[in-house]
């Protein structure tokens, strides 16, 4: 085993990029790990601060990714935006392991009422591909996507056992150059004691025994490794050829459980589990799940439509990220260019750029995603709300309108009672006569039209409502149908909530198709007529359902997106 405590080593200065590197590329992820690390937005005179890069450089740079959807402008600030999480759901999904062992961690999560973790290596770190968490007062905050020190939690003691020297090497320079885990942001601090020459003497001579205990065991215990009260346990996953490719966590706390006793209560279930998910690594590869990539066509339009404003170099560069996904988890060259509709040569200098910043690797003359793409904003991402991701699109769409928007849900008081909608965002038309939404405001659903298209894609509501809301009479006597709704695509509703009130709605869709919210504009109904109002409002309306539905996608694919 390799000793990890001779003479603290210095960080050797970072390896010069390839002649064939793409500097556009290069700069244009140093943007986004910036804009990452300032919490997801910062003014875009901190970024060329962050960055060193001339101030038209990062504005042509931030004006390409927000053509890709990747960064959005608000006001004088660059923010990310939800579609950067393309680029992380492409690894998680060429990887497999959210998809094919995430519903064991969950199974397993409900058996032992325990937090678990799917956590990867990342270099001398560790990184989680999945987390199921379970909700108390004292629950576990991490993030998929983030990054920790592999002597600061149980899994990292599992990978380390595998360590080549130069692995270890790379270790003590880390542990030198930051010896109060600054670079990990998602870990507190290390204590001054802790971080002093002594103190970090005496943590590399735990670790490195916790390592050895690890590799004889084959589990490795976190006793508060990360924060007081904060323990787990931790197993590898090996695949066919025996590689450790994740390891699974059991988090808990001591106030559930003292930390000696941890690995009696979880260790036969972790283990039964470890083995289900080995079984499941064996299953035949997945079939190949197209995505929906942006053809080389899109980024020639993009480049005449915004022409320097658009880095066609660093779209195409991205597209080889998007390149892998679901069933291409491994890649030759000539694969990559054909998924990615890009030149062979062109393929190429993206995959050297990727290579040397270390979110592609190769071998064999095969690529493959590494877990450093999660770094691209995907921790700061996860947490979004439906309300956040439809804010920009409803502003958006009342600016282009003119008149005021709204975010609303199915809701109901009790088992009895009729159902009704609480609206969750209002975006207030720019005008002077103009109708007011509250968020948290509540309305009768058959009432409203975003009511009446939540009916009408739900089977129970429509059920439980009034036989004369679901036959109500409308305009010239025809019969009011949540079928017709259905059939519509929206509903449109004058006078009944509040005289004058006139409103159209349209639903928006999850990833599996559901209705989960109705967006929808509010106008006074004398302004025009209501075949007039459909004509003026609907366009625009079913554009920005389609966006929000389009972002809830992306960021719904392997994190919770929470509904009001």
């Amino acid at each position: 085993m390799e000793n990890p405590l001779p003479s603290p080593a210095r960080p050797a200065p970072p390896a010069p990029p390839p002649p064939e590197a793409v500097a556009p590329l290069m700069r244009a992820l140093a943007v986004l790990r910036a804009l990452t690390a300032a919490g997801g937005r910062a003014a875009v005179s901190d970024l060329v601060r962050a960055t060193g890069l001339p101030r038209a450089t990062v504005d042509r740079l931030l004006s390409t990714l927000g053509r890709l959807g990747y960064v959005r402008a608000e006001g004088r600030d660059a923010v990310l935006a939800p579609a950067l999480l393309e680029l992380g759901n492409a690894y998680l999904a060429a990887t497999g392991l959210p998809d094919r062992l995430g519903p064991l961690a969950d199974r397993l999560a409900d058996a032992l009422d325990e937090s678990v973790s799917l956590a990867v290596p990342d270099g001398d770190g560790l990184r989680f591909v999945h987390q199921a968490t379970r909700r108390r007062a004292v629950s576990l905050a991490f993030r998929i996507g983030d990054l920790l020190p592999a002597e600061r939690g149980a899994p990292g003691a599992l990978f380390a056992a595998d360590w080549a020297p130069a692995d270890w090497q790379r270790w003590r320079a880390r542990r030198a150059a930051d010896p109060a885990d600054a670079g990990f942001p998602a870990v507190p601090p290390r204590r001054p004691a802790d971080a002093a020459p002594a103190g970090g003497r005496r943590l590399a001579a735990d670790f490195t025994a916790r390592v050895a205990a690890a590799r004889t065991a084959g589990w490795s215990l976190d006793d508060q490794l990360i924060e007081p009260g904060l323990i787990a346990v931790a197993m590898p996953v090996r695949d066919p050829a025996g590689r450790t490719v994740c390891a699974v966590s059991v988090v808990s706390h001591t106030s559930r459980h003292p930390a000696a006793a941890l690995p009696d209560a979880v260790l036969p279930r972790l283990r039964a589990t470890v083995l289900a998910m080995e079984r499941a690594l064996t299953a035949p590869a997945p079939a190949v799940v197209a995505d929906d990539g942006r053809p080389a066509a899109w980024r020639r339009a993009s480049k005449r439509q915004l022409g320097p404003g658009f880095v066609e170099s660093v779209a195409r560069g991205l597209a080889v990220l998007t390149a892998f996904g679901t069933g291409r988890a491994a890649l030759t060259l000539s694969a990559v260019a054909e998924a990615a509709g890009l030149p062979r040569a062109t393929a190429r200098r993206a995959l050297i750029t990727l290579e040397h910043l270390g979110y592609t690797t190769g071998d064999g003359g095969r690529f493959r995603l590494a877990p450093r793409v999660l770094e691209l904003g995907f921790a700061r991402l996860s947490g979004l709300t439906l309300p956040d991701l439809a804010r920009p699109h409803l502003t958006a769409l009342a600016e282009r309108v003119g008149e005021s928007a709204s975010l609303a849900v199915l809701t109901a008081d009790g088992a009895d009672a009729q159902p009704a909608v609480q609206y969750v965002i209002g975006v207030l038309a720019a005008r002077i006569m103009r109708v007011t939404i509250s968020p948290g405001s509540r309305a009768p659903a058959h009432a409203t039209a975003a009511g009446r298209v939540l009916l009408a894609a739900s089977p129970t509501a429509g059920r439980t409502a009034r036989p004369e809301h679901r036959t109500a009479p409308g305009p010239a006597g025809r019969p009011f149908l949540l079928d017709r709704v259905r059939a519509d695509g929206h509903a449109l509703v004058d006078d009944e909530l509040e005289p004058g009130l006139r409103s159209v709605a349209v639903p928006v869709h999850d990833g599996d198709g559901r209705a989960v919210a109705a967006l929808g504009v509010s106008t006074h109904a004398g302004d025009r007529s209501p075949a007039a109002t459909r004509a003026a409002v609907l366009p625009a309306l079913r554009e920005a359902a389609a966006a929000v539905e389009a972002d809830l996608r992306v960021a719904g694919r392997y994190l919770p997106v929470a509904l009001p």
